[in-house]
C-alpha cells in the first residue's frame, strides 16, 4: 500500500507544484494520474521516488516512510520501485537483453554487472519477461536499432526485472501513435495486474485512462479535484479538471476494429480478454 500525505512541492523559482495532496492506494491497484501540462502530474511521482525532494508532507510504502531517507537506505527502497519513463531512458549502444539486466544492477553489484556476470535465474527472468512483452526475437538488437514502441516495452520489461513493489509509469504513451499506445498501456496494465503492482500512470489520454485504469485521480493546479472510477469521471469532472470543452468523445467508451486487437497468441499468453 501507498499513502502519501498531505505533500507538497514548492520549487526554488517559487512555483507551487504540489499543495497539501494525499491519497492511499491499496496493494495491486492500478491508477491513472490525470490533469493538463503542470498540474504536478510529473512532479508527484518523482516524489514519491525521490528523484524531487518533496517540501513538506509524507509518503510511505508498505509502512516504510520514504521521506525521511538518504544514503544506502534510499538505494535501497527504490529497488522496490519500478520506473518506466517517457524518455526509455534505455543505454542506446547495449543489447535489448543487456537493458533488462541493468534492471538488477541494485542487487548483483557493480563489479558483477561491469563484467556481465548475472545470476542465472535473472537471465531465464529476463528472456520470460522479453517473450511477454513480445521481444523475444530482438533479444541481442542494439537498443537505438528500436522503433518507440519497441524502446517502451523494454522499458517495461526492465522496470518489472526488479520485482518492485510499486510501478510508477510516467507519460508511456506520449511519442506513440494510436494503435501503439493502446498496446502498451493494454500491456503495462495487464503485466501489473499479473505481478500485483500497485501502480501510478501519468497520462495525458483520457479515453485510455477510462478504459484501463481501476482508479483515476485527477490534478488541477497541485490539487486533486477529482478522485473515484474511471465510470464516474464525467464531463462535469473533466471540466473541473481541464476547463471548458465539449467531452462527448471522451465520454464515449472505446472499441477497437479487429486490426487493432493484439494477435491471438500474443493475447493468450497474456491472459487479455478481448
Amino acid at each position: 500500500m501507498l499513502t502519501i500525505t498531505t505533500l507538497s512541492k514548492r520549487y526554488k523559482t517559487g512555483d507551487q507544484a504540489l499543495t497539501e495532496v494525499s491519497m492511499t492506494i491499496p496493494k495491486g491497484q492500478v491508477m491513472c494520474l490525470i490533469g493538463p501540462s503542470g498540474a504536478g502530474k510529473s512532479t508527484l511521482i518523482r516524489c514519491i521516488n525521490r528523484l524531487v525532494e518533496p517540501t513538506s508532507g509524507s509518503i510511505t510504502l508498505d509502512g516504510v516512510e520514504l521521506t525521511s531517507m538518504g544514503g544506502s537506505e534510499l538505494r535501497r527502497t527504490r529497488r522496490r520501485i519500478g520506473m518506466i519513463f517517457q524518455e526509455h531512458a534505455l543505454v542506446e549502444r547495449l543489447s535489448v537483453m543487456e537493458n533488462l539486466l541493468s534492471g538488477r544492477l541494485g542487487y548483483v553489484g557493480f563489479w558483477k554487472s561491469y563484467f556481465r556476470r548475472f545470476p542465472s535465474d535473472d537471465i531465464r527472468n529476463a528472456i520470460q519477461l522479453l517473450d511477454k512483452v513480445g521481444l523475444s526475437a530482438h533479444i541481442d538488437k542494439r537498443a537505438d536499432a528500436l522503433s518507440g514502441g519497441q524502446r517502451q516495452r523494454v522499458g517495461i520489461a526492465r522496470a518489472l526485472m526488479q520485482n518492485p513493489a510499486l510501478l510508477l509509469v510516467d507519460e508511456p504513451t506520449a511519442s506513440l501513435d494510436p494503435k501503439t499506445s493502446r498496446d502498451i498501456l493494454r500491456l503495462i496494465t495487464t503485466l501489473a495486474r499479473e505481478h500485483g503492482l500497485t501502480t501510478i500512470i501519468n497520462i495525458h489520454d483520457v479515453p485510455l485512462a477510462k478504459r484501463f485504469a481501476d482508479r483515476i485521480i485527477g490534478l488541477q493546479a497541485g490539487r486533486v479535484v477529482f478522485d473515484g472510477e474511471p465510470g464516474q469521471l464525467d464531463d462535469d469532472q473533466l471540466t473541473t479538471i481541464y476547463g471548458a470543452e465539449d467531452w462527448s468523445e471522451s465520454s464515449r467508451p472505446e472499441e477497437l476494429s479487429q486490426h487493432e486487437r493484439l494477435p491471438a497468441k500474443v493475447s493468450d499468453r497474456l491472459g487479455i480478454a478481448l
